[in-house]
């Protein structure tokens, strides 16, 4: 009995002990938050088309349409040009934070509404890569993506330095911002601009509550206190392991549908279907490429079967570490084509950064090292050197204080 036992108890303390995938976590953060960056700053000179008070789809079409569908955007809100312009603004400005990693648990939570708010404004503005958005930037709120790679893990590094030699740090930036954004939270609340929306509204509520809980516990944390504060970590961990398990299944859902569709049609049945696409012009931004893809009937039955055999094949190998890396570079490297042949690069950042949570922790953390180094390069550069001891210890204090080793 033991023997079965020991497994399920090892396991449960694995879920509860730690957030797994800490690196896996920080990619998708980081790709993510950089995909919707780059797409609003793409599409800035174009921005009130797409989503402004007096864009094509109007605002009181999607007044209407909102009210059907009940989809949250705070663009509705308000009607006007300031009020349009302040929630660009939010969402710009929440991407390169959370892209950063500073504040991350609150970061994720604006980059949610960011984003739910612009893509629910317009919704025929995407490539598909838009859908995958919505929903991780839903599921991010639920991790805890800034362990490593981010600022808060420099600070995490910093603050934990500190208690080391007997030093007590207060925090002030956090409880600023949390009175500010719950000061925001009452007034949108009072004023029922959240209609009859439910799921948003309760789920920026528990955020805000659970972010004054998790301060108040750290920062009052005594003798008797930090059992409370192992419970929360405790909580933690379990949604963070929750939420990275329902966006290892989304991933695989989402190839499996596509590729058991693609095995539907007559084209991909008969291995033509990848000539089609390099024929329309607005998929086309560079003509030549794209005809000699298709110039090759072998490389477009390749191409063509290929692509339906790792969707399928890719849910059943992720058990298997040898045969998902090599599908994994596979499909990475597809979406890599599609962005540059097809000129969807977003639909495809979106996916590789999908793809990024099955990456190997070996591998992120030899990334990780490296871009460590040669950051300290770059910063090093006109500075006098030191001895080799030195240097070597300046190196791990500098990968130790961007978070690396975190």
């Amino acid at each position: 009995m033991n023997r079965l036992l020991a497994p399920v108890s090892s396991g449960i303390a694995r879920v509860t002990g730690s957030a797994l995938g800490p690196h896996q976590t920080a990619v998708i953060r980081v790709g993510f938050a950089g995909t919707w960056l780059l797409f609003l700053l793409r599409e800035f000179p174009h921005r009130q088309e797409l989503y402004g008070p007096d864009g094509p789809w109007s605002w009181a079409l999607a007044r209407r349409l909102t009210g059907d569908n009940g989809a949250f955007t705070a663009l509705l809100w308000f009607r006007g040009q300031a009020w349009f312009e302040a929630c660009y603004a939010l969402a710009l400005l929440s991407a390169v934070l959370l892209l950063l990693g500073w504040r991350t648990r609150t970061m994720s939570v604006l980059f949610m509404v960011g984003v739910l708010s612009l893509q629910n404004r317009s919704i025929f503005m995407g490539d598909g890569g838009d859908n995958v958005l919505h929903l991780m930037s839903i599921y991010l709120v639920f991790t805890r993506c800034g362990q490593v790679w981010s600022l808060d893990a420099r600070r995490a590094a910093r603050a934990a330095a500190a208690r080391a030699r007997g030093e007590r740090r207060t925090d002030r930036t956090g409880p600023v911002l949390w009175a500010v954004l719950g000061a925001a939270l009452v007034s949108v609340t009072l004023a029922g601009r959240f209609g009859g929306e439910l799921l948003v509204p309760v789920l920026l509520w528990t955020a805000w509550a659970a972010l004054g809980l998790w301060w108040a516990a750290g920062h009052y944390a005594r003798s008797r206190e930090l059992e409370f504060r192992t419970l929360l970590d405790v909580i933690a961990n379990i949604v963070h392991n929750g939420a990275l398990f329902v966006i290892m299944a989304e991933a695989c859902l989402i190839y499996a549908t596509a590729g058991w569709y693609k095995v539907q049609g007559s084209r991909w049945q008969d291995g033509t279907a990848v000539y089609y696409p390099l024929q329309l012009d607005s998929f086309s931004p560079w003509h030549s490429l794209a005809d000699l893809m298709s110039a090759s009937g072998t490389a477009v039955m390749l191409a063509t079967y290929g692509t339906v055999i790792v969707q399928v094949a890719f849910p059943f190998t992720v058990f298997n570490r040898r045969v998902k890396n090599v599908l994994l570079a596979a499909m990475i490297a597809e979406h890599a084509v599609i962005a540059v042949v097809l000129g969807l690069p977003f639909f495809s950042l979106a996916m590789i950064a999908t793809d990024a949570v099955f990456l190997p922790t070996p591998f992120l953390e030899r990334l990780g090292g490296r871009a460590a180094r040669a950051r300290v390069r770059l910063l090093s550069r006109g500075v006098p050197k030191v001895p080799a001891p030195r240097a070597a210890e300046a190196e791990e204090d500098e990968r130790a204080r961007v978070g690396f080793t975190a």
